[in-house]
């Protein structure tokens, strides 16, 4: 296997995986905050994808010029979703919860299919057939420019929770609910900040996966359950475990399509999924229950 094939698909896969990262950052941004798992993560970047499709048809606007409405619009959407029917959820057992956000799963990829029908969908532009050549290696305009955002976005989250008043807030929530309410934090306005925070996290990642993928209602479970895998391979509630776990899903995807066929990229993921269970069960980056 000649040494250029095998280097030209590793920086495809980190660079796809830096997306499945900022995809999965929401996914663990919500659990580690609000302590809801959200069953319908995938449907959200699902319909993040047919938005821009949606706006790239109807304006031919750039999916990454569509980032900041569609951005802007979810995280809308996850605030009022918290805000109307997660949150009085909260409390309640937790398979009850998970009904509830499966509820909300099925409905959103039933109502793509009466919208759009079964047919994938995509965007066509220029540097998506262009490229980057390093020496023997060559980079695609699409997929490194999409890292390159998810990466922006994945820093300014993480400065975000550092050093923003309302960012120390949330962190507060997290780590002692009681305590934040006796100081007199509105916990359940802090809950739906955080909920939309996470689903514009999903919706920058759906602008930019619709570059490399096209778009079909049924992908909305297959995202779902890889962003799973990526959390609990990094660690449940870790912003950077979310992002390391994207990189080593989109490596092991891109390698087990070179060595052995694209259909055997979720036996990779699955497997070095097992792996960090079996010797880590916290996840990489996770911390000890």
């Amino acid at each position: 296997m000649p040494i250029d094939l095998v280097a030209n698909v590793v920086i495809a896969g980190v660079l796809t995986g830096l997306v499945y990262g900022l995809m999965a950052l929401g996914l663990s941004v919500i659990f580690g905050v609000v302590r809801v798992v959200n069953f319908a993560h995938g449907e959200m970047m699902t319909i993040a994808m047919y938005a821009t499709v949606a706006l790239f048809a109807a304006f031919r606007l750039d999916p990454f010029v569509a980032v900041v409405p569609v951005a802007a619009a979810f995280f809308v959407f996850g605030y009022a979703l918290q805000a109307g029917i997660i949150n009085p959820f909260i409390t309640r057992p937790e398979h009850a919860q998970f009904m509830l956000v499966l509820a909300i799963a099925i409905i959103m990829v039933n109502g793509l299919l009466m919208a759009f029908g079964p047919d994938a969908r995509n965007v066509q532009v220029d540097y998506q057939l262009e490229s980057f050549a390093l020496g023997p290696v060559l980079v695609d305009k699409a997929r490194l420019y999409a890292a390159g955002t998810a990466l922006a976005v994945s820093a300014a989250l993480f400065a975000f929770f550092k050093f923003a008043r309302i960012g120390k807030a949330i962190r507060a929530c997290a780590d002692n609910y009681l305590g934040a309410r006796v100081v007199g934090l509105d916990v359940k306005r802090y809950y739906a900040f955080t909920f939309g925070l996470g689903s514009a996290c999903v919706a920058v990642a759906g602008c930019m996966m619709i570059l490399l993928v096209d778009v079909s209602p049924a992908l909305g479970p297959a995202y779902t359950l890889l962003a799973f895998v990526i959390v609990i391979v990094g660690g449940l509630g870790s912003m950077g475990g979310a992002l390391l776990g994207g990189v080593l899903i989109g490596v092991s995807e891109a390698l087990a399509g070179l060595f052995i066929t694209p259909s055997a990229k979720s036996m990779f993921s699955f497997g070095l999924l097992i792996l960090v269970l079996l010797f880590r069960p916290q996840g990489l980056l996770g911390r000890k229950p």
